[in-house]
């Protein structure tokens, strides 16, 4: 509570600040001191789940958030198939550990394999030589698996994730490099509940199986290890999920958990480095790339900090209350409704992305001669993309609860300044082999000297 309520005071002070500041955020009839009261603030603060059910709520490791998503799947989320997966401690622990050591093909091997009671890894090294690691329980431990697959043991199905897209049926006519068990995190199921990441997921029948081509070998200790086809990336961000949050380095996990620097390319038969002094723990603001869909980490306590939906709906509403306007046109503007979020309304702001001027929409500048989406903007002539202003709505992707004062560019979501600036420095996995920016409300990729814009709105004439 004392960590909520702290934060609380921190976004308190943080507009007030702006509230005498023009220069960095909203101007000054829109930078209103958020009139809350520290226990109201703080009560928006919590997650939904803390805020109804405080004692009865069951344990909370953290939840994973796919980025691309703006609160949900284009055709909304239904079952696994979902934009967000929480974690809970489960009834019954479901953990497994590594046990015995065989080496086929030998009858305990064959028999390890065919037990579908019996969890195991098996690692081809030739036609005539595969090593079965057999996996036990561990009373200790939740396991929760992702991935493509729609099979039983995949607790959160991941589809590849398309940029922009508004509808499911986009996502699923590309060809996925989503692997069908892609990883699997296991959480301890005593505090301090830490979360770990394994690259592969266990399949119907109990059993991992790395190919004659995936990248394997035997560790100094004797023990087997290996990679999957396309790899499990992971990027800690360096000072956790914050306003303070710098990128860390991405680097792949191994289906043992071991930590490596990256291949030359994803699919690459020749591991990276072994990176002794890291592990596979997650932490608050973790990235894990499945390559083709990147999900963030939150921590429970993370997320106990962070902005809820209502929060965001309050800083909504007081934008509207304060009547920014055309300059053009001299209409009122108003941010839609969020469960609106995907339709364009009558009133949506409209932002030249060159500039930061938000105007409604209006058809002046619009000449023949230019290049479909550049206009010339009416308060400064500077040309360049005119497009609808979008509220994020995934409160999990902000790192701080200050106003919605910057747009991501092309796209046009708009967030707080912290958040954007900390996105806007983060390289996504992108293809095999390639880095960049994205925005992590619809996943395009950020353009622009800075890949983010600052908001001008005009006042009200009165």
């Amino acid at each position: 509570m004392s960590l909520c309520v702290e934060e609380a005071g921190q976004t308190a002070q943080r507009t007030a600040r702006l509230a005498g500041n023009n220069e960095k955020g909203l101007p000054r009839f829109l930078i209103r001191e958020v009139d809350f009261e520290i226990k109201e603030l703080t009560r928006l603060m919590f997650s939904p789940d803390q805020e109804n059910h405080p004692s009865k709520a069951p344990v909370k490791y953290g939840e994973l958030i796919v980025l691309g998503y703006n609160g949900s799947l284009p055709n909304g989320d239904r079952g696994r198939r979902k934009s967000r997966f929480a974690l809970f401690k489960r009834a019954k622990a479901n953990g497994v550990k590594p046990s015995t050591v065989h080496i086929a093909c030998t009858p305990q091997a064959a028999k390890a394999i065919s037990n579908k009671d019996q969890h195991s890894i098996s690692y081809t090294l030739s036609r005539v030589q595969t090593v079965v690691v057999e996996y036990t329980h561990d009373s200790n431990t939740d396991m929760f698996q992702i991935g493509r697959s729609t099979e039983s043991p995949i607790d959160f199905v991941v589809t590849d994730t398309v940029p922009g897209s508004q509808s499911n049926s986009e996502t699923q006519s590309v060809q996925s490099t989503i692997s069908r068990f892609a990883c699997r995190i296991i959480c301890e199921r005593n505090p301090p509940f830490t979360a770990r990441i394994y690259a592969a997921g266990f399949d119907s029948s109990k059993n991992i199986f790395l190919g004659e081509k995936a990248a394997k070998w035997k560790t100094l200790d004797g023990q087997m290890d290996g990679l999957t086809t396309n790899g499990v990336l992971v990027m800690h961000p360096r000072n956790g999920f914050t306003e303070d949050s710098k990128p860390g380095v991405w680097r792949e996990i191994s289906v043992c958990g071991n930590v490596f620097s990256l291949r030359e390319t994803r699919s690459a038969q020749q591991r990276g480095k072994m990176v002794e002094n890291e592990t596979n723990q997650l932490q608050d603001g973790s990235l894990i790339d499945l390559c083709g869909a990147t999900l963030l980490w939150r921590t429970a306590e993370g997320l106990s900090r962070t902005p809820t939906v209502k929060h965001l709906e309050a800083l909504r509403q007081e934008i509207n209350a304060a009547r920014p306007q055309c300059p053009v046109g001299f209409n009122t503007l108003a941010f839609p409704s969020m469960k609106r979020k995907d339709v364009v309304d009558e009133k949506q702001p409209w932002v030249y992305l060159n500039c930061g001027h938000v105007h409604g929409y209006h058809n002046w500048g619009n000449k023949e001669e230019r290049d479909g989406k550049d206009r010339e903007c009416p308060m400064c002539r500077s040309v360049g993309p005119y497009v609808p202003l979008w509220l994020g709505c995934e409160a999990g992707f902000y790192v701080d609860a200050g106003p919605p004062t910057h747009a991501f560019s092309p796209c046009g979501h708009v967030c707080s300044e912290k958040t954007t600036a900390y996105w806007s420095q983060i390289p996504l996995p992108h293809g095999t082999h390639t880095f960049h920016a994205a925005c992590p409300f619809c996943a395009h990729q950020l353009s622009g000297e800075q890949g983010y814009i600052r908001l001008i709105f005009q006042g009200p004439l009165d």
